[in-house]
């Protein structure tokens, strides 16, 4: 696993290049794509299960899908943010990608560090020191371990 680290403000045309917005529509257009205007190297370098490190304000900016879903596509695990934009937590939802606040364990992530997640206790290790998140509600954990809010649904439907 493989850890990327941002800072404050990244918004969504950082996440995913807007000049794309109505040329780009499915997870595999977009896999290319995302990134290329903060981290050149991010789209040929993650691999599923990797995690991001950000500061406050993570996904500001415009409402569009792409970045959710791309960032979920590529197997994204998780994005540990010291916060999120309200828009792109609902994306994220929507796409089944896991978001956390932890601003103690983003400050306390240095290049290289390990890093542990287990959402299930609601703790993230990095080097060796535990930090606390507020574990997800079992109703969101659903729509994680489903892979989004349309395949929770979808689920939800199937089992009336």
């Amino acid at each position: 696993m493989k850890v990327f680290k941002y800072g404050d403000d990244i918004n969504t045309d950082m996440l995913f290049p807007g000049k794309y917005t109505y040329t780009c529509s499915t997870a595999e257009e977009i896999k290319p794509h995302l990134l290329e205007d903060l981290d050149a190297d991010f789209a040929s370098a993650v691999q599923a299960g990797d995690i991001i490190f950000a500061g406050n304000n993570f996904g500001c900016g415009s409402s569009r899908e792409q970045p959710a879903l791309g960032l979920k596509a590529v197997g994204v695990k998780a994005i540990v943010a010291k916060g999120f934009s309200r828009i792109f937590y609902r994306a994220s939802t929507n796409q089944g990608l896991m978001l956390i606040e932890c601003a103690e364990a983003v400050d306390a992530y240095k290049e290289g560090a390990s890093v542990e997640l287990n959402t299930t206790a609601g703790t993230i290790t990095v080097a060796g020191k535990s930090y606390n998140f507020p574990k997800l509600p079992d109703e969101m954990m659903a729509i994680m371990d489903a892979g989004g809010l349309l395949k929770y649904t979808k689920k939800k439907l199937e089992e009336r």
